[in-house]
């Protein structure tokens, strides 16, 4: 059995046990977040899909970790201006372990 939510403006596709990273949400280590936002649920040939979400179906998670992602370097320049800037990013995430997909 597997779902797509919709979390921090994209699409994640999770099933049960999986423990998967999203852009920070709100909580500490071992609260319980529930998406409401489930665009597709699949159990074995029954697929539904929904316009735009699924009516009644939710997924419930744990979150096991707040972190930080990896560093992504931004390199500005203007060519033969003599004008260079070099910053950099580290996007906090979210793990969370897929605890139940309900329908």
């Amino acid at each position: 059995m597997y779902a797509v939510i919709k979390t921090g403006g994209k699409q994640q596709k999770v099933s049960e046990g999986q423990i998967v990273t999203v852009e920070k949400l709100a909580g500490e280590k071992g609260d319980t977040v529930t998406f409401d936002e489930v665009l597709l649920v699949a159990n074995d040939d029954d697929i539904r899909v929904g316009t735009p979400y699924v009516e009644g179906a939710k997924v419930t998670g744990e979150i096991v970790e707040q972190t930080k992602g990896e560093k992504i370097f931004v390199f500005r320049m203007k060519r033969r201006k003599g004008y260079h800037k070099k910053t950099g990013h580290r996007q906090l995430q979210t793990n969370l372990k897929i605890k139940e997909i309900s329908i």
